[in-house]
């Protein structure tokens, strides 16, 4: 996993437990799962907008919202970014054809 991600993860942690008047990531958790995945859903939208816009600057800055709230959503589920980088490992030597009929029956 990126250091990048290492740290976040680290930052998302300490933030889950503060006060949800102070951290943002402690008021989605305070707001529950619902709230949560809403805000997963409108950064996929915003992002999946500009990627069709070919806006090159704003589908990095919406896919780094979206990573964000997948991670607090992940946190909220007591998983973690290395999970699913786990995942992503585990399929290298699958091709992608062979793991989504794996995934189906």
């Amino acid at each position: 996993m990126s250091d990048t991600l290492t740290q976040l993860q680290a930052i998302l942690a300490q933030r889950k437990n503060a006060s949800p008047d102070t951290s943002y990531v402690a008021s989605l958790h305070a707001k529950g799962l619902n709230k949560i995945l809403e805000k997963v859903g409108e950064e996929s939208t915003e992002f999946l907008l500009a990627c069709k816009d070919n806006d090159t600057h704003n589908a990095v800055y919406e896919c780094a919202d979206l990573w964000f709230h997948t991670l607090v959503a992940l946190s909220e589920l007591g998983l973690s970014a290395q999970d699913v980088t786990d995942e992503l490992a585990r399929r290298f030597d699958i091709g992608g054809l062979q793991e989504k009929a794996m995934r189906e029956s």
